[in-house]
């Protein structure tokens, strides 16, 4: 029998690993997005279109895996009442995010663009207490207040700061704080437990169908009056390939770890971003006031995941917690 020891190490690599995998291709796809929507070799400023195509990649790449080469399982269990109420509702705020997220990098650094992304935890948490699923505390009212004057601090260090893309990346913020709690709402209440492809295959089509519809009436329109860009098929394939990489890892790392595990994965990752983009994208600007105002952001979004793995453990302890279902769409994919 093997040693449990070597067990628990061999267990801990692969945690590890996969951790690793996500910052790095969490990073990789911002930077990779940025710059196909920024780059004038490509000249494809449509981000709505560019999240469009990733959710139809994705959906294709399920099926093929899934329903031709069979080299996965979609599990069983969804019914057409679930999928109303639980697939829809998060995959249009899925698509949402992407959408919101992306166009922001057209207006605003990716620096900035991550900075902002700081205040996620505040919009959470304030549609969780209206939707009854958080109690407003002393704790968490501070907590919150840090948050928001950090990033009000970072927003203010901005040299150059562009309010279209300050709004697109709130709106990103509110549409990403709406699916983690219909998820809450709808998901986690039922019990759903979905294997990754799974979680792929059911939501990818759902958010595809939500982008078409804008994109008919918004950047169809521009794309054929332009007629301009030129999107190389093997930058398109990779571009794709490294989303659908990225929703795989994301699922992988909560499966292995936890949510919570992946949030403070995120606020690591979010420093990569942010300090290589000064290295990589010549619009952005750090100065010693953005940084000290995403320095307290970051104390505060600590804090509150702090605070939250106290509640969880407190749960596990008293013998109150549920069996945790996979959320159906990771925080963020293509934008993250």
């Amino acid at each position: 029998m093997a040693d449990p020891s070597s067990k628990r190490l061999s267990s801990e690599f692969v945690t590890y690993a996969y951790l690793l995998l996500y910052i790095a291709l969490s990073s990789g796809q911002i930077f990779f997005n940025k710059w196909v929507l920024s780059s004038k070799e490509i000249n494809f400023p449509y981000p709505l279109g560019l999240t469009l195509l990733h959710m139809i990649f994705s959906s294709v790449l399920c099926f093929v895996l899934t329903k031709v080469l069979k080299i996965m399982k979609v599990e069983e269990g969804m019914t057409l009442d679930i999928y109303i109420s639980s697939v829809i509702p998060i995959g249009a705020m899925f698509a949402m995010t992407l959408w919101l997220g992306n166009t922001a990098y057209l207006y605003i650094s990716v620096a900035f663009a991550q900075m902002l992304k700081a205040i996620m935890p505040v919009a959470v948490f304030i549609l969780g207490v209206a939707a009854g699923l958080e109690m407003m505390s002393c704790q968490m009212l501070l907590i919150m207040s840090v948050i928001s004057f950090g990033v009000l601090v970072a927003s203010y260090g901005e040299m150059d700061i562009n309010w279209v893309g300050v709004v697109y990346q709130m709106g990103g913020v509110v549409g990403e704080a709406l699916r983690l709690i219909f998820m809450e709402i709808l998901v986690k209440r039922k019990g759903i437990k979905l294997n990754p492809i799974s979680v792929m295959y059911y939501i990818s089509p759902c958010s595809a169908l939500c982008l078409l519809i804008p994109w008919i009436f918004l950047e169809k329109p521009k794309m054929e009056e332009a007629g301009t860009w030129n999107f190389p098929p093997l930058v398109l394939t990779l571009n794709s390939l490294c989303t659908f990489a990225l929703n795989l890892s994301v699922f992988l790392v909560i499966q292995h770890t936890s949510a919570l595990t992946i949030r403070v994965a995120g606020v690591v990752k979010d420093w990569v971003v942010v300090l290589l983009s000064a290295f990589l994208f010549a619009d952005v600007n750090l100065t010693f006031i953005n940084l000290c105002g995403y320095g307290i952001a970051i104390a505060g979004v600590a804090a509150y995941n702090n605070h939250k793995l106290k509640k969880e453990a407190t749960k596990i302890n008293s013998g109150q917690s549920q069996a945790q279902s996979l959320p159906l769409v990771a925080s963020s994919s293509s934008n993250q």
